[in-house]
């Protein structure tokens, strides 16, 4: 079909002919279909080519993004062969069933799904990269006809390797047989289903990968815009396997399964007909059933170092990028594990990061190498802890230090010592909201006067999903609503909150990425004050609001304002 539609196309005048023929030399050169290639050149619109053969062969066009299919109607045609042939059951309607199509001339599709399901086959037309979404969400993801095989093969083995199934034997694992785990961690299907595994999560965008082991059950989840989605429920039988494929990847001991241990797998991979190189965290754990493997995948990509694109409201930003820019003092980032603050340090740091500036970080573990920056990896068990790898920071002459995180009091003295004797000194600590961070510091030891005089600013910050912005649109909901979340009757009366439906883009989720939501408070000179009067956490907050802190309610309620994220989530997220 690919020389006849190119030849169509120039005839309707939808692209020339020099660009035809420099497309058919990409797709020589690169494979796949015509018409993606001319899409991927920005020859033409996907949406074009779907409406011109619409026209040219008498087929609707659909849009697949707007429908939400059924279960059953999709359960007609297998995975494999939706991705065989490049298409997808939309509706059944007594003897008919209608298939969204690529290519709606393939008659061998048509053919062998009518011979399959029994039913009369209607063709409409859907654009390639609708397809293979709309297959990726309704089928899993688009590794599913890879997954099918292999578990097939770990199904067969299973079950050949099965003498009675009547009787089963439960065993003690006492004796660890260290070559048979290499061996089975080794075998084919194993290796190809950890590939698929590091792999798919970096396409679905996942931050980490769990991989669980439970008494009936074994199955993998990513965490996706912060949730947990599960993906794939290996044989229980591949626990060990699989288990082992990892430890090996990450340097570590397969023998040893009562201690936690852990490590990094650092792999250079194809992703999409590019090199990648991806780097994961191993974190493993003895658990009741088998040792459970968490992946956190630091993708340099995905570190997003522009401080104006994390969520920040204009006023919160200024705030901090004044503090940021002192000469000395301190910077505290505060809020629950996986709210961003690594990303928000990282920012900061980029920001200051120049060649008159000598910048020395403390962190347990880098994450991301960062060129121009002095980082030290903390290492607890040969003595290298925060309060040492600052002490020697300070006979280094650094202008910026960063402290992965202040834990306990010896860090947090040398810590506020530093910011005080011309240092300007960035760090984290595991707090609520900003004024219970100044609590916090006190109730670690420190005087009121040193946190008065070192501290400048504390950002408080969580992370929130997006709303698709493919499949948003607008919803009514009742002013009350609005009102109870924190709106001003000003701004619940001129809202538009938006929600997503579903759609390829997200998958199906309606959320796709994250944004910041910030508390940025400015130590004033009243904030000062109470500091010095022995003020609690709720006394220090009301002060901060009325010198103008933006709370995080109010920073979610800004971005449910601007159609950004919705009130489940600001909800799930902030107190009032």
């Amino acid at each position: 079909m690919s020389k006849k539609l190119g030849e169509l196309l120039v005839k309707a005048g939808l692209i020339t002919q020099e660009q035809l023929e420099t497309a058919m030399s990409v797709q020589n050169k690169d494979g796949g279909r015509l018409g993606h290639t001319l899409i991927k050149l920005k020859y033409v619109g996907e949406d074009e080519i779907t409406q011109f053969l619409s026209k040219q062969y008498g087929v609707p066009a659909i849009n697949l993004a707007k429908l939400n299919i059924d279960g059953s109607v999709v359960k007609l045609v297998p995975s494999d062969v939706a991705l065989k042939y490049e298409v997808l059951p939309v509706s059944r309607q007594g003897a008919t069933l209608t298939l969204a199509m690529v290519d709606p001339t393939n008659v061998f599709a048509m053919d062998d799904i009518k011979f399959m399901t029994g039913y009369n086959v209607e063709p409409v037309v859907a654009s390639e990269m609708a397809i293979k979404d709309a297959v990726s969400r309704y089928y899993g993801s688009n590794t599913a006809l890879e997954l099918k095989q292999i578990m097939d093969d770990m199904q067969e083995q299973e079950e050949e390797e099965l003498e009675d199934p009547d009787l089963e034997v439960i065993e003690e694992e006492d004796e660890i047989d260290v070559n048979s785990l290499q061996d089975s961690s080794s075998e084919a299907p194993v290796v190809k289903l950890v590939n698929i595994m590091l792999t798919d999560a970096v396409r679905k965008g996942a931050s980490d990968i769990h991989v669980e082991p439970y008494e009936k059950e074994f199955r993998v989840r990513y965490r996706i815009d912060g949730m947990l989605h599960e993906v794939m429920t290996p044989p229980l039988k591949m626990r060990d396997a699989i288990i082992s494929r990892l430890k090996i990847l990450s340097k570590l001991d397969i023998s040893e399964k009562r201690l936690p241990q852990d490590g990094r797998i650092k792999l250079k991979m194809n992703l999409d007909g590019r090199k990648k190189e991806l780097d994961y965290r191993v974190s493993v754990l003895p658990t009741l059933f088998g040792e459970k493997v968490v992946l956190r995948l630091l993708d340099q990509d995905n570190l997003m170092l522009d401080l104006t694109k994390l969520g920040f409201e204009e006023y919160s930003l200024d705030i901090f990028l004044t503090s940021i820019e002192k000469p000395w003092g301190m910077v505290l980032v505060t809020g629950p594990t996986g709210s961003g603050k690594t990303n928000t340090l990282y920012s900061s740091i980029q920001r200051l990061n120049r060649p008159d500036t000598n910048i020395m970080t403390a962190e347990d573990p880098v994450e991301f190498n960062m060129a121009g920056i002095n980082q030290v990896q903390v290492r607890e068990n040969i003595g290298l802890n925060f309060a040492s790898a600052l002490r020697s920071f300070l006979r280094q002459d650094p202008n910026t230090i960063l402290v992965g995180e202040i834990r306990d009091f010896e860090t947090a003295e040398i810590s506020i010592k530093a910011s005080l004797t011309g240092h300007l000194v960035l760090s984290t600590l595991h707090t609520n909201d900003a004024p219970s961070t100044i609590s916090r510091l006190m109730n670690m030891g420190i005087e009121p006067f040193l946190v008065a005089t070192s501290v400048h600013c504390i950002v408080a910050q969580r992370l929130i999903r997006r709303v698709c912005k493919d499949c948003k649109k607008p919803i009514e909901l009742p002013q009350q609503a609005l009102l109870d979340i924190g709106m001003t009757a000003e701004e619940a009366a001129g809202a538009t909150v938006m929600e997503g439906v579903g759609c390829g883009t997200c998958h199906g989720n309606k959320y796709k990425g994250r944004v910041g939501l910030y508390e940025v408070m400015e130590v004033t000179d009243n904030l000062k004050e109470q500091i010095l009067t022995g003020a609690n956490s709720i006394e220090l907050r009301e002060q901060a609001i009325e010198d103008g802190m933006i709370t995080l309610r109010r920073s979610g309620v800004h971005k449910i304002l601007a159609g950004v994220s919705n009130i489940e989530e600001v909800v799930r997220e902030t107190v009032l």
